[in-house]
């Protein structure tokens, strides 16, 4: 049991999902930064210094927030639109390279052009024989 538990916990996929959850952590920070501490203020500032987060109105003796909710659904976009962006910066460079390397493999070197020439004479001699 654990040897198998062992072959689990190195399986690429574990590691990979486990960096992945550790690097989205970071993202998420980076991302919640930019929302409160820039975007939200100058919202703020476009709308006139209204602060989503504050709205509320009382229910009886319960006060409903409801801006807390509208904060939450604006991060979510923003947070959203932001992951967005940086997958269409990663694909595209995962594109040029892809393209790079197909670049690179179609690249035919002259020496195998000329061994694929001597081939090609090599069997249009061959078939000459054939027929003579």
């Amino acid at each position: 049991m654990i040897k198998e538990f062992k072959e689990f916990i190195t399986k690429g996929n574990v590691l990979d999902l486990a960096i992945a959850v550790v690097m989205g952590a970071a993202f998420g920070k980076i991302v919640s930064s930019l929302v409160e501490n820039i975007i939200t203020p100058l919202i703020e500032i476009l709308l006139g210094g209204v602060n989503f987060s504050s709205l509320s109105f009382p229910v009886g003796k319960a006060v409903v927030q409801y801006g807390q909710f509208v904060q939450a659904v604006i991060d979510f976009l923003i947070i959203s639109f932001a992951i967005f962006m940086f997958m269409k910066v990663a694909n595209s460079l995962i594109r040029k390279k892809q393209a790079t390397e197909e670049e690179v493999l179609e690249a035919v070197p002259a020496s195998e052009q000329y061994l694929k020439e001597i081939r090609d004479l090599l069997q249009k001699n061959a078939q000459q024989d054939e027929t003579s």
